[in-house]
């Protein structure tokens, strides 16, 4: 038996990111790029107006004042798309819509709450400052400048930026086919009629829902019954995929054969059982040249297994650098006890107590108990050294979402 952290250094070390493929930059979304991305031409690509006003020269409206306004010719009308036709002399101003160049000959825009129109001209009530309200030519992207570096993820900015340089389609590392195989007699599929004899197969769809939650893209392979022809025809089937995840299968029984398979000539298996609760019987290898990860039968061991070492494999292969769930410390509402010797993952949830955290376990930690699961956002991770922690001690929680960065509308 190994410790988690030696079990997930096993893994880590056997996978590489993906391959490189080029995508329309909406599918890109949440992705890693695989390229530098360099500006080919600044931008703003030329001056233009922050504000609805008037273009003019700054020196033109020295003494501007409501008591005193400053009178200029309006000789030209820039909605913004147009293209100037004329050159801003002295004693003129061309009215402008935020977004339009600006008219060579003109340093400022006044805007257009602090003038008054009259006829052909424009009556100034304050004083403009040379630049004031515009946006200068490469004020945000220069060109040749380097905007977005390789292993960086695309979010919503990227995408606009992206689209501000006519960059329509980008490289990212692919995404993982990851084959889901259950096994067992004793399940159905979730549209069988189960029996009072069996069960459905839960796994085949947490993980799924797991892989994608991801980013990886789920290959349900279905459910390998208790033979070794069935067994190695679903295995067979989920080769063409880039890791393969089973559930049952790698424990002590008779029926338990993932990992005879994963030991036979052409297959590896690296190790087998982790020092963890839940999710002790864990076997990680290779069928041929494709990674395996035998997981736990039971849901819960499943799913605390998949978050500790399959997430992190998943997203290496995706490009990313930040692969761990956020860990906070928050204070235990209660006490817990331990055998020593293992790292315990409890269900929990976590709320926020001012600047701090606080948190309780959501109930029975059977590793058949999925309901304590669905209740939980957190798992408190305890030591393998510990064996009784104390109600108020500090303990690390490992997040399983996004629910405390949420807050609630005021007022509700």
């Amino acid at each position: 038996m190994i410790s988690v952290d030696e079990a997930l250094k096993g893994i880590l070390e056997t996978i590489s990111p993906l391959g490189l493929e080029k995508v329309n930059i909406l599918d890109a979304l949440g992705r890693v790029i695989g390229e530098d991305i360099y500006a080919g031409r600044s931008i703003p690509p030329k001056d233009n107006s922050a504000m609805d006003g008037y273009a003019l020269r700054a020196a033109d409206t020295r003494g501007a004042s409501p008591e005193r306004p400053v009178f200029l010719d309006v000789v030209e009308d820039l909605p913004a798309g147009s293209i100037p036709q004329k050159r801003i002399g002295p004693g003129q101003a061309a009215r402008i819509m935020t977004g339009a160049p600006l008219p060579e000959g003109a340093d400022a825009v006044i805007r257009m709450e602090d003038t008054r129109k009259e006829d052909n001209r424009v009556a100034l009530l304050v004083e403009a400052k040379k630049g004031q309200d515009i946006r200068h030519e490469g004020e945000d992207v220069r060109e040749g400048e380097e905007v977005i570096s390789r292993g960086e993820i695309i979010r919503p900015a990227e995408v606009g930026m992206l689209a501000s340089l006519g960059r329509s389609f980008i490289f990212v590392h692919q995404r993982p086919l990851v084959a889901i195989v259950a096994t067992g007699d004793e399940l159905v599929d979730i549209d069988e009629a189960p029996s009072p004899w069996k069960i459905v197969s839960s796994n085949s769809y947490s993980l799924a829902a797991l892989v994608r939650e991801c980013g990886g893209i789920p290959l349900q392979i279905g459910i390998a019954k208790d033979r070794r022809e069935d067994l190695l025809a679903k295995f067979r089937a989920a080769m063409r995929a880039d890791l393969i995840l089973s559930s049952g299968g790698v424990s002590f029984g008779d029926y338990d054969l993932v990992k005879d398979l994963m030991k036979e000539v052409g297959n590896r298996m690296q190790f087998w059982q982790v020092a963890m609760k839940p999710g002790r019987p864990l076997a990680f290898g290779s069928l041929g040249s494709v990674p395996i990860v035998g997981l736990p039968g039971n849901p819960v061991s499943a799913m605390v297994s998949f978050e500790q070492f399959i997430r992190p494999a998943i997203l290496k292969m995706l490009g990313h650098k930040n692969l761990f769930r956020r860990v906070v410390r928050a204070s235990l509402g209660e006490d817990i006890r331990k055998k020593k010797g293992t790292r315990h993952f409890i269900r929990a949830r976590i709320r926020r107590e001012g600047e701090d955290y606080a948190v309780v376990t959501t109930g029975e930690q059977g590793s058949g108990i999925l309901k304590s699961m669905v209740r939980a956002n957190g798992l408190i991770i305890l030591p393998e050294e510990a064996t009784e922690v104390r109600k108020g001690a500090m303990v690390s929680v490992q997040l399983l979402d996004d629910s405390l960065e949420r807050m609630p509308t005021p007022g509700f």
